[in-house]
């Protein structure tokens, strides 16, 4: 079959990665035909959509069964996948059958019928409305499960991005923040931002495999199981980190403080992490996710993220 990437795919890889990202697409046939021939596969189906920098399509392998290709646009957000899903070893999450570390190619395990236990329209996300409460719970059990202390894994395979690499990043733009960041952020903010980041520094409990976006879009129905984790962000950090992303998209349905105070309990009860770091974490990430939004123009994200921020301050 034809190699193409569903269009609004090829259009962010092209745009998002400087000379990077036309030279991968004008390789990505290629490269595909290679992976095909190693591990013998054969494609059968258009690339899915829903993603923002991969080509991933099914194929059938020379056992006749079914499987998923991934070629990822490698970064440092997505480069640990193959590694939590080695950690993972198909307990909670898509199985995975090859790795090909020169490239980041991955071959998965098809979880089918692959339905979203909540879909993803963007921002604001849907997952703070009072109708999905029970589907963010189940979520968490799941996410629960997936947490373990790390352990070896096979030559060629990346480490972990950690949780405290994020956190000096996030000192180095608000604690000494450029113009740009300090003409928007409230100061109040900033010195809130400061002193949560800071708490962060020493991580409370042991490092665990734990996930950076844990949105509901990314665990899918399958056949093995009702519910597996596809796509993970795996990161080397404590329990509690599970609870950032989480949080602070609940909140964005209704930024008021009410609202979120009651979304930190409940989740972190749910996580069985504390309410006061489960807190930080979703604070952090709504200050990131302000300074992103300043960086790239965004008017409409950064006034919903200033939103959340605020409520959660």
């Amino acid at each position: 079959m034809p190699i193409s990437l569903p269009p609004d795919v090829a259009e962010t890889i092209a745009g998002s990665f400087g000379e990077r990202g036309p030279r991968w697409l004008a390789a990505l046939p290629g490269v595909v035909e290679k992976l095909c021939g190693a591990w013998e596969l054969e494609i059968i189906g258009d690339s899915f959509g829903g993603g923002t920098h991969s080509w991933v399509a099914p194929v059938r392998r020379s056992d006749g069964s079914v499987a998923v290709l991934k070629v990822p646009v490698v970064d440092k957000e997505n480069c640990g996948e193959p590694t939590g899903l080695h950690h993972y070893g198909g307990d909670g999450a898509v199985r995975l059958y090859e790795f090909d570390p020169a490239i980041g190619a991955m071959l998965l395990e098809w979880a089918r019928p692959g339905t979203e236990l909540l879909y993803q329209p963007g921002f604001p996300s849907l997952e703070g409305r009072p109708e999905n409460i029970g589907k963010v719970e189940q979520a968490c059990r799941l996410y629960r499960r997936l947490r373990r202390a790390p352990g070896p894994v096979p030559a060629g395979f990346p480490e972990l991005p950690t949780a405290a690499s994020m956190v000096a990043a996030w000192e180095r733009m608000f604690a000494e923040p450029e113009a740009a960041v300090a003409e928007v952020i409230p100061a109040r903010l900033l010195d809130r931002a400061a002193r949560r980041g800071a708490e962060l520094t020493v991580p409370d409990g042991p490092l665990l495999v734990v996930n950076r976006d844990t949105h509901l879009g990314n665990i899918v129905a399958a056949e093995r199981e009702p519910w597996l984790l596809i796509d993970p962000k795996p990161y080397l950090g404590e329990a509690a980190f599970d609870a950032g992303f989480l949080v602070m998209i609940q909140v964005q349905s209704d930024p008021t403080p009410e609202h979120a105070r009651a979304v930190v309990a409940r989740t972190a009860a749910a996580l069985e992490v504390s309410a006061d770091r489960a807190h930080a974490w979703a604070f952090m990430r709504s200050m990131e996710e302000i300074g992103w939004a300043i960086e790239d123009e965004e008017p409409e994200d950064l006034h919903l993220h200033l939103a959340v921020a605020t409520a959660l301050a």
